[in-house]
């Protein structure tokens, strides 16, 4: 078995960087719900301080790893053009056309690559508002449960966001892979 250049990109673009966003995911949403003075202590509020602040910065820094590969790296892959003229199983090796050609297929690009494109977006961008907000309340966060289930409600759409492209890029990947 084999790996070429392309598998290992589309390999740390989904398995390991979206794998490691989306596991992430449940820490840090028990770690903002449970944020609380009634909870822990004064000193655990700031152990618990360092760790939301590292683990969102981190979050946010993985997600925009995953986009940024995916858009800079994998994606042109998949929208490379095939030469003038090519038809049938040639179109293997370009994933966008070969996608379009097929009607029973048309609907993973034209659907899921766009939320790929462009909704996925959102994860990193929702995940670095999380990781600015906990970092600008610090302390002071244990004290404002509505700020903290706001945080927490962004922090579900970057998941739903990136849990949905992931699923989606699993599935054209199978289909067609870059």
């Amino acid at each position: 078995m084999e790996i070429s250049n392309r598998d290992g990109w589309a390999v740390m673009h989904g398995l390991v960087l979206g794998t490691i966003f989306l596991l992430a995911f449940a820490g840090g949403l028990a770690g903002m719900w449970s944020f609380a003075w009634k909870l822990v202590t004064p000193e655990g509020v700031r152990e618990r301080l360092r760790r939301l602040i590292v683990g969102t910065w981190g979050m946010a820094v993985v997600s925009w790893a995953a986009v940024i590969t995916g858009t800079y790296i994998v994606y042109p892959w998949y929208r490379t053009a095939p030469p003038q003229g090519t038809t049938g199983a040639a179109l293997e090796e370009y994933p966008r056309y070969f996608l379009l050609a097929d009607p029973s297929l048309d609907l993973w690009h034209k659907f899921g690559m766009e939320w790929k494109e462009h909704i996925a977006f959102l994860a990193p961008i929702l995940a670095t508002a999380v990781a600015v907000m906990v970092t600008y309340y610090g302390p002071r966060l244990a004290d404002k449960p509505l700020v903290r289930y706001a945080l927490m409600a962004m922090f579900a759409v970057a998941f739903a966001a990136a849990g949905i492209a992931a699923v989606f890029g699993a599935l054209i990947t199978k289909n067609a892979p870059v």
